[in-house]
């Protein structure tokens, strides 16, 4: 069987500047790995270079043995707050609805069956209550839920989440990790980019430790050890300390 994601030599740079170096990792489904690294580490980087949102210097990427844009429509991204427009005038509902679009077939609209759909990933973030309300005068945690539930609703294979649980409460946060565990188990991959080691080994059962480079890759506990973050943290040692 093959693996459901994988990552060969893939190279991405940004003005000349190199932002990922030489990246292979393969994960198997039923999978919630965590992105890990210190500030300007290239997470996101690999993220949207897995979306093809970025391009790369070079590197073989695929999903269940075919490209990402033969496979476009298993992959749901929920990206970082600060790179949605909150004040776009648009209802909760609606933008829960938009996750529906990929699997209509070009021009279609949605019908009832969408609209069922989309309801019910409201529910299942706990957000059905404010489905009438314009997306800008939810909290953080609320839009964050809102956009899982838009992703819920594309009915993908592969999630990729950029830093979910920055400036949310902990509600919304037990409830989207909550989810994401849920998905898991019905055998799906999820990628989250995180920065809070404090609860990776709450959270995912294997780790993407980066610095440009991939420092490892493996078993949460595998890569938790102080040993093996200071090559990434490097000179970060006091923060290191508790680790090991």
């Amino acid at each position: 069987m093959k693996s459901a994601l994988t990552v060969k030599e893939l190279f991405v740079s940004y003005h000349g500047n190199e932002a990922l170096k030489n990246i292979n990792f393969s994960i198997e489904h039923s999978n919630l790995v965590g992105i890990i690294g210190p500030n300007g580490a290239g997470k996101s980087t690999l993220l949207k270079s897995l979306l093809n949102l970025i391009p790369k210097d070079k590197g073989d990427i695929q999903i269940y043995g075919k490209s990402f844009n033969e496979q476009r429509r298993s992959v749901a991204y929920v990206p970082q707050r600060n790179n949605i427009d909150w004040d776009f005038p648009i209802t909760v509902f609606d933008t829960v609805l938009i996750g529906t679009y990929p699997n209509l077939g070009l021009f279609k609209s949605p019908k009832k069956t969408e609209r069922e759909w989309a309801q019910h990933c409201l529910e299942r973030v706990g957000m059905e209550e404010f489905s009438k309300r314009q997306i800008g005068e939810l909290s953080g945690g609320q839009q964050q839920r809102v956009f899982l539930a838009r992703a819920l609703a594309q009915k993908s294979e592969i999630f990729y989440l950029d830093e979910p649980f920055v400036g949310i409460d902990i509600a919304s946060e037990e409830t989207i990790i909550t989810i994401l565990k849920d998905l898991k188990k019905s055998g799906k991959i999820i990628l989250v980019v995180h920065h809070d080691l404090s609860k990776v080994s709450h959270y995912f059962d294997q780790l993407i430790l980066l610095n440009k480079e991939l420092i490892a890759f493996g078993h949460t506990d595998e890569v938790l050890q102080a040993e093996t973050l200071s090559k990434a943290y490097v000179g970060q040692f006091s923060f290191l300390k508790n680790w090991g």
